[in-house]
């Protein structure tokens, strides 16, 4: 079993940033993906960015130059950097970890909100 725990949300002004924290405990394998997705109200869960054991990572279109994510494996700890942000980033923002070649190696956190707001 895998626990994830996120951090580090909460209510920013336009233009604001924010970083969240994803700390990840329990049974680890080596060669894993983390990411953050997001859902905000009436809309479904989407993928924000992702970041692989080996550091290659990818991000969507709406966030790209905005947000920046980053691991530190030695803590088990997926981090997102999230600058610039506008309205339309409200959401709560999931922590996830999978491992790309088990398919029942997928696990999320609880979320944590994120408001942008004036």
């Amino acid at each position: 079993q895998v626990q994830l725990v996120e951090s580090g949300g909460g209510l920013v002004q336009p233009g604001g940033s924010l970083r969240l924290s994803c700390a990840a405990s329990g049974t680890i394998s080596r060669i894993n993906s983390m990411g953050w997705y997001r859902q905000a109200p009436g809309k479904q869960r989407e993928l924000v960015a992702t970041i692989t054991s080996g550091g290659t990572s990818q991000y969507t279109d709406s966030v790209k130059g905005r947000f920046t994510i980053s691991r530190d494996n030695a803590k088990n700890t997926v981090y997102l950097q999230m600058n610039s942000l506008g309205p339309e980033d409200t959401a709560i923002y999931y922590c996830n970890v999978k491992n790309v070649f088990i398919r029942s190696y997928d696990y999320w956190g609880q979320g944590i909100q994120v408001t942008v707001s004036s």
